[in-house]
Formats: C-alpha cells, sequence, structure tokens
C-alpha cells in the first residue's frame, strides 16, 4: 500500500471505530478528512494540537470557500483530522461558525485557535502569509477587511 492508500485506510479504521462506539450518531457516512495548513510541518503540527485538545478553531478565508466552490460549514458538521500524510488523527465537530473581518479577530479566537504562542499577533502574522499564499497562483491580494470563517470545534474521538 502507498501512502495515500494508507491514509484512505486510516480515516475508514478511524470512523468505523467511531461509530462502533457512538451507534446512534446521526452521520454514518465517512465525512470529508482534511489536514490544517499548506506544509507537512504545520500540518503535522495542527493536528497534534488537535489531538492534544488545544487546537479548538480552525480559520478559513471567505475567498477559499467562494473560489473553490465549497460549501460553508454548519453547526453539527463532523470532519477527521488527518496529518499531512492524510493519517487519521481525531473526528472533530463543529460548535460555532462566525464570519468575521480579519482585521476584526479577537486575541480570544487566536488563543483557542491554538497555534504558535497562542498571540493576536502571531495569530496574525500566520494567516495573513497563508492567506497570501493561497491567493497568489490567481493573481489576488490579501485585504485586511476580507471575511473569515471562524469555525470553532471540539474533538470528540481520538485515534
Amino acid at each position: 500500500m502507498n501512502q495515500k492508500e494508507i491514509g484512505k485506510h486510516s480515516v475508514k479504521a478511524l470512523w468505523s471505530s467511531f461509530l462502533e462506539k457512538n451507534p446512534d450518531n446521526k452521520n454514518k457516512e465517512v465525512p470529508i478528512s482534511f489536514y490544517f495548513c499548506d506544509n507537512k510541518k504545520d500540518a503535522d503540527e495542527c493536528a497534534e494540537l488537535v489531538v492534544k485538545g488545544i487546537k479548538r478553531a480552525t480559520a478559513t478565508s471567505l475567498w477559499w470557500f467562494e473560489k473553490n466552490n465549497e460549501k460553508l460549514p454548519k453547526i453539527g458538521d463532523q470532519y477527521i483530522v488527518t496529518d499531512w500524510n492524510g493519517n487519521a488523527k481525531a473526528i472533530i465537530e463543529t460548535t460555532k461558525i462566525e464570519q468575521i473581518p480579519y482585521n476584526k479577530i479577537t486575541s480570544e479566537f487566536a488563543k483557542i485557535e491554538g497555534e504558535g504562542d497562542k498571540s493576536l499577533e502571531y495569530w496574525k502574522r500566520v494567516h495573513k502569509d497563508y492567506y497570501t499564499r493561497e491567493m497568489k497562483p490567481f493573481n489576488e491580494q490579501f485585504d485586511e477587511n476580507m471575511i473569515i470563517v471562524c469555525e470553532q470545534f471540539k474533538t470528540i474521538y481520538l485515534k
């Protein structure tokens, strides 16, 4: 099995294990699996922060949802968090969603997101860099007023 197949297997295995222990879960289909960030180091680190219960939020630009024609998250949505290689680490469930301009993100949200030193300054720096990188291939520019989909979640199952 190659790494991609191993990752797919681990996602299905984690979901099956979760359903065995939670037979009343309303969703029976394997949910979307994903990793945070756009590089191995950060993706693996964020997955570990979820496992440790430190990372309880994520911040995706509304621009990304629109550009990729993706549905916005809803409260109760479940996802499988993986590491960079696609290995399942945790199942999360969305508990709160707010659309907030980048320049109005609070230090409380930065702390809940749990990355780096958990400060608003750190959050702004790394997220500005991230949003800039994701927009660059489309020749679009980061904007301090751009809307961020701030999604809070709880970890409901661990590997």
